[in-house]
């Protein structure tokens, strides 16, 4: 294998050029996970123990868990509802007019995020710009401001482009041919997003959950800026063991503990992705 390698110039460019990535991934995926890992299995006294990990079934940290996993539920189906209408418009564009809406979806993402969730913390304030609208209009100014629906709006903000970009790569590639074909045979606009569009998109769909699903499910920030600190996700939680009360066994444990869960989603989803790709050879 060694000779081979050797005798194959391509083969060496490959490993060269792929060098400067695995230092990288060694450097700051590897080596901070194996750090980790060393400090969520160890106690004070540095002695194995499990009790870090399994922390998270504390009612604190449980509850803290479940309203993670409902905000980022929540706003992975907002975005799924948002981004198919939203494609399948942009879908109908001229070209020109497609990528220039496209730049417009993908715009917000070249600003900061702070200064994005900042914005929407402006907007929603008890005092903010969507209740100054609304009194100046006659209606009754909203409670927004650090609820579950402010953390949810905020979310779905930052993350909707992920969804829609993966959704547009792939409706694009469906042949026209075959949405023609299926109205010519009678098929109404339902049905033929039912019976073609939405199953020929599932790889797409199925990216733009994990893409969503998974930093929804670990993000503090969103929570800290426009849950007023008052709403605890996992996330905030870990953050405060880390960096408040410098507890970096109990912080790993969590960390550790909401690791594994993703994980198991995203085998979830690669395994129901693996087997819809089957059915649609079939």
């Amino acid at each position: 294998m060694n000779k081979r390698t050797k005798a194959n110039p391509a083969v060496n460019k490959r490993v060269w050029l792929s060098s400067p990535y695995l230092i990288w991934v060694v450097g700051f995926t590897v080596i901070p996970m194996i750090m980790i890992f060393r400090y969520a299995l160890a106690d004070g006294s540095g002695t194995f123990t499990l009790g870090n990990i399994l922390a998270i079934f504390e009612p604190i940290h449980l509850k803290a868990m479940i309203f993670s996993l409902e905000i980022a539920v929540g706003c992975t189906l907002v975005c799924i509802l948002l981004a198919y209408p939203l494609v399948l418009a942009m879908e109908r564009l001229h070209m020109g007019r497609r990528g220039f809406s496209l730049f417009i979806v993908i715009l917000p993402m070249w600003m900061n995020f702070i200064l994005r969730i900042l914005a929407w913390q402006m907007i929603l304030s008890n005092n903010g710009i969507l209740n100054f609208i609304l009194r100046g209009i006659g209606l009754e100014p909203l409670a927004v401001a650090n609820t579950p629906a402010a953390i949810m709006i905020g979310m779905v903000y930052d993350y909707l482009p992920y969804m829609v970009l993966p959704i547009y790569n792939v409706i694009t590639e469906i042949d026209a041919d075959i949405i023609e074909a299926a109205k010519d045979l009678g098929a109404g606009s339902f049905t033929v997003f039912r019976k073609i569009i939405l199953p020929l998109s599932v790889p797409g769909l199925l990216s733009g959950i994990v893409m969503v699903f998974v930093p929804s499910m670990t993000s503090f920030v969103v929570a800290d800026v426009l849950g007023g600190g008052k709403l605890q996700l996992i996330g905030n939680i870990i953050e405060q063991e880390f960096t408040k009360s410098s507890n970096w066994a109990l912080g790993s444990g969590l960390s550790v503990s909401l690791m594994i869960f993703v994980l198991i989603s995203m085998i979830f989803t690669t395994k129901s992705d693996s087997e819809g790709d089957r059915s649609a050879i079939w």
